[in-house]
């Protein structure tokens, strides 16, 4: 009788070894699977899930040989301010509706968060398309 006893003993140690290294496989399968498995990249989902890439963005815009830069700051959803910078006195006055029309044009741009169905003066009309060129062009690099 001892000698069935040893062999149902060493059916069970084979079953409780094979049952532990079938366990300790499926774990490392899991583990395996875990760790290689693609994540999506965190900073690609942030830039997906927002509009912008915060900062401020400049477009040169030139006239007559005149350059000024042209910069929306935005951040991660909205667009907060537009301004004319290096916009030298001679340029201002020679171009006299430049100003005024970017003011105009930013805060409806501010307001409505586009440059989509902006209204501007007959008057400043080709000023104007101007100005909503460079801040598509300006929100078009903030948008990469």
């Amino acid at each position: 009788m001892s000698s069935k006893t040893k062999i149902i003993i060493m059916k069970k140690r084979e079953l409780i070894y094979t049952a532990i290294f079938a366990a300790l496989g499926i774990t490392l399968l899991v583990l395996l699977f875990l760790m290689f498995r693609p994540h999506g990249n965190t900073a690609s989902r942030t830039a997906q899930t927002s509009a912008y890439i915060a900062g401020v963005y400049s477009t040169p815009v030139t006239l007559n040989n005149n350059v000024m830069d042209l910069q929306v700051v935005v951040d991660a959803d909205h667009i907060n301010g537009i301004q004319l910078v290096n916009l030298s006195e001679t340029s201002a006055a020679m171009f006299p509706l430049m100003q005024p029309a970017l003011d105009k044009i930013a805060v409806q741009v501010c307001e409505t968060q586009s440059t989509k169905d902006i209204y501007y003066e007959a008057s400043s009309q080709y000023t104007s398309q101007m100005l909503l060129q460079a801040i598509d062009a300006a929100l078009e690099i903030a948008a990469r």
